[in-house]
């Protein structure tokens, strides 16, 4: 085989690798059979309308983070690295027990909360809070890196031009990023969609469609997954697809 050809076999291989799961996923799944679940249907709604004030969220505070990142140099900019790596490292399950200890009913937080009327325990705002938790610093990351390479100059420009710092944030610095910020927000989306662990914890009810498979997997058996993981795969796609199209097209134009 010639050294041509390495790469290709190599990345052929790779990509068979990749799709065995999903393509075994179509093999496995008795189309005859095909049926939902009870309360399959709802978990389909309870994750679409939380992922996405999750993902609002999300983009909302984590963008003015990722671009503050991008732009300033601080001593201590090691500290938020860390703090960033901590957040995105720490497993899902771990996760969920931190945020137990803080925001349930016995931790600080969460007995002042709750004291105001807010429970993050087996709530909607609790739902959303794990989701927040763990798809925040994918996003943060990766939008930080789309807008550290948009050049300064061009920032710099825009200002002695007469723009105010907002102006040329949203004129120059947005549109310039916004390859990796589709990018951040698709990762974002499909992190917040598919958490388990962190929900698992604090908002086992109400159930979203990753507690709903493990709760169909226990009490009905693994054929009673198929049906909703086909609908999760549906449901998680769309939106990084056309972020991602979306994207390309304008920078072709």
């Amino acid at each position: 085989m010639s050294h041509a050809r390495l790469p290709a076999a190599v990345s052929t291989l790779t990509l068979l690798l990749l799709a065995a799961p999903f393509a075994g996923l179509a093999l496995v799944t008795r189309w005859n059979e095909f049926g939902f679940a009870d309360g399959d249907g709802n978990a389909v709604a309870v994750s679409l309308v939380y992922s996405l004030l999750a993902l609002v969220l999300i983009i909302a505070l984590g963008t003015p983070l990722a671009w503050w990142l991008a732009r300033r140099q601080l001593r201590g900019l090691w500290l938020i690295d860390t703090l960033l790596l901590l957040a995105l490292l720490t497993p899902p399950l771990a996760m969920g027990l931190l945020l137990a200890s803080v925001y349930g009913p016995y931790g600080p937080a969460g007995h002042l909360l709750e004291r105001a009327g807010l429970i993050l325990t087996n709530s909607a705002p609790a739902f959303v809070m794990a989701q927040f938790y763990s798809a925040l610093p994918y996003y943060v990351i990766a939008a930080r890196a789309a807008f550290e390479g948009v050049p300064r100059e061009l920032e710099q420009i825009a200002l002695t031009l007469g723009h105010s710092p907002w102006r040329s944030f949203l004129h120059v610095s947005l549109p310039l990023a916004r390859l990796g910020l589709a990018a951040a927000v698709a990762l974002a989306w499909v992190r917040a969609l598919g958490e388990f662990g962190a929900v698992l914890i604090v908002a086992y009810y109400p159930q979203g469609i990753p507690v709903k498979l493990w709760v169909n997997l226990q009490n009905i058996g693994l054929n009673a997954v198929y049906p909703l993981l086909w609908v999760f795969f549906l449901v998680a796609m769309p939106l990084p697809l056309i972020l991602g199209l979306a994207a390309r097209r304008r920078r072709l134009i």
